[in-house]
């Protein structure tokens, strides 16, 4: 019985943590890029878009499918960038524990 009370002591610590790091991707933001820098895309924590930065020299007709190209790069970048510093995170708070399958915070 003592065994119990110490795990679902664990398990609220765990979520308390959880919800606060809910809070902190919030405000958490990461930049992928492509074209050596001449376009970049932010990204906050939970894989919400929050900017789109293109450098004024691909502003034109026919490199259209090339920008298009590498926003899609950029995004890729941030999105990745963003997973990674969620899966940081998630070890901090559960102290290196598997999740069970499936679960997703967003």
């Amino acid at each position: 019985m003592k065994d119990l009370m110490k795990m679902m002591k664990q398990v609220q610590d765990i979520q308390g943590r959880m919800q606060q790091m809910q809070e902190e991707l919030g405000s958490l933001q990461v930049e992928g890029q492509s074209g050596g820098g001449l376009v970049k895309v932010t990204l906050n924590g939970k894989m919400e878009a929050r900017g789109v930065k293109i450098d004024p020299s691909l502003m034109k007709p026919e490199d259209v499918e090339m920008l298009e190209d590498l926003l899609l790069a950029a995004f890729q970048d941030a999105k990745g960038k963003a997973e990674q510093a969620l899966q940081d995170k998630m070890r901090e708070v559960t102290g290196g524990l598997p999740l069970p399958p499936g679960l997703k915070l967003f």
